[in-house]
């Protein structure tokens, strides 16, 4: 069976044509009513290897900030908000999927905004053994609503060296700037605010 967007849902003339050549009419209707629910909801098809590289990227990203805790961000722990680094590597693998060879042709540099500027947290090449095609820069941002707790007050200047802080909580916004090393035009570069 071969399922399009031009497919009308359960018509009677083609499910009766379908029963006279003895097919199962529960077992048409079932398979029509998958390829309904497809066609509807593209999204659920995603493919497995796909969603696998998604997971990749977002524990790569959890990972840089891991080690940027203690070595450049100078806290004992960051605070991300809930699916903030699967959705920044859904919209990386988005803005790969038109290059030409895909995430393994790209150079990531990932930055934290703080409130006094920005700092460079890591340079991550996908796969070295791959000519980079695009950089993508990714700025994660300080969640600047953040009030230090009490307790931070009380720890500051006893367990920690001057300038530590104990916690640094992330907003749930970042920002992905796309610059294609193959294209010497302005059109090469794509800043998204998200």
């Amino acid at each position: 069976m071969v399922a399009t967007s031009t497919l009308k849902t359960k018509n009677s003339e083609c499910i009766s044509d379908l029963v006279e050549r003895r097919y199962d009419q529960a077992c048409i209707e079932k398979e029509l009513d998958f390829w309904d629910h497809c066609l509807a909801e593209p999204h659920l098809n995603v493919d497995v290897g796909e969603d696998r590289t998604c997971q990749q990227l977002a524990k790569m990203f959890e990972d840089c900030l891991s080690r940027a805790k203690k070595t450049t961000l100078h806290c004992s722990s960051v605070l991300v908000p809930e699916k903030l680094t699967r959705r920044i590597a859904r919209d990386v693998l988005r803005l790969a999927s038109g290059e030409p060879c895909g995430l393994r042709g790209c150079i990531l540099y990932v930055h934290l905004e703080l409130e006094k500027g920005c700092k460079r947290l890591e340079r991550i090449v996908y796969d070295a053994n791959v000519v980079p095609t695009f950089e993508l820069t990714l700025v994660f941002k300080q969640d600047g609503s953040a009030w230090p707790s009490f307790r931070d007050f009380l720890l500051m200047g006893t367990c920690f060296a001057p300038g530590f802080r104990h916690a640094l909580k992330l907003s749930p916004g970042f920002r992905l700037v796309k610059k294609k090393l193959y294209s010497s035009s302005s059109a090469g570069t794509v800043v998204e605010e998200c």
